[in-house]
């Protein structure tokens, strides 16, 4: 089993070197001793988000703080296209489902997408609360399954935004009644930091506006497969569809 990730404060890796210590305190450090129990002499790696991991040991616990001596610094492959999830808000907590699958498989980023069908409203204060629960399970996940780079929940689009949200990127839309298949896109030509944008619906489905505006914006409209899948799994799904093509 591989040795548990905790990420330190951003940037913290970018001057280390081998034979230096690391401490992580806070909510971090708190999590590693009090939680996970970690002792000196246990094999641990350190992220601070960027890309870079440090491999090293405990080298003190304590209290709400862990001390970890660098033995290595890695910067793990990441080449090929970066993906971007964008999905529309969704009851009973799925739109969080759905972006914690999607950091496990390696998705770059995850925009919130405020739906004309959407039942879920970020408004206000719950805008604010929803947002930086977004950015805690992205962190979580992304922590289970020791990823070196730290996914970007970007701020809530409104259907009117995000084809100019979108310029630039392969913009792929999953809908149920389009007549392509996922595995039919052409993607030649993609290289490394191009983006390829995976846009899922709310379980009301894309309104024919909103598909239209993507459409004319370039986007391409394509199907998973005989089976409708929840607003939850779509977007993993589709992550590793292409993944497997393109990264994996």
């Amino acid at each position: 089993m591989t040795a548990p990730m905790f990420y330190a404060e951003p940037g913290s890796l970018a001057q280390a070197s081998a034979g230096a210590v690391i401490t992580l305190t806070g909510p971090e450090g708190r999590h590693a001793v009090r939680v996970r129990r970690m002792a000196p002499g246990e094999p641990v790696q350190l992220s601070d988000g960027s890309g870079v991991v440090a491999v090293g040991r405990v080298d003190a616990a304590e209290d709400d703080m862990l001390a970890v001596l660098i033995d290595a610094l890695e910067r793990p492959d990441s080449r090929g296209p970066r993906f971007v999830l964008v999905q529309a808000l969704a009851k009973g907590g799925r739109d969080e489902l759905a972006i914690e699958a999607a950091t496990e498989l390696g998705v770059d980023a995850v925009v919130p997408w405020a739906a004309e069908r959407c039942v879920v409203q970020w408004r206000g204060d719950r805008a604010v609360r929803s947002h930086r629960k977004w950015e805690s399970v992205v962190s979580a996940a992304a922590k289970q399954a020791r990823r070196a780079t730290l996914p970007v929940v970007e701020p809530l689009a409104t259907s009117a935004q995000l084809a100019d949200r979108l310029a630039g990127a392969r913009v792929v839309l999953l809908h149920e009644e389009a007549t392509s298949a996922i595995g039919a896109l052409d993607l030649d030509g993609l290289g490394d930091g191009d983006r390829v944008a995976l846009v899922v619906g709310p379980e009301g489905g894309v309104s024919d506006q909103e598909r239209a505006s993507l459409v004319a914006a370039g986007a391409d409209v394509v199907r998973l497969g005989p089976s409708v899948l929840r607003s939850s799994t779509a977007g993993p799904a589709a992550l590793a569809v292409l993944s497997a093509w393109l990264r994996w």
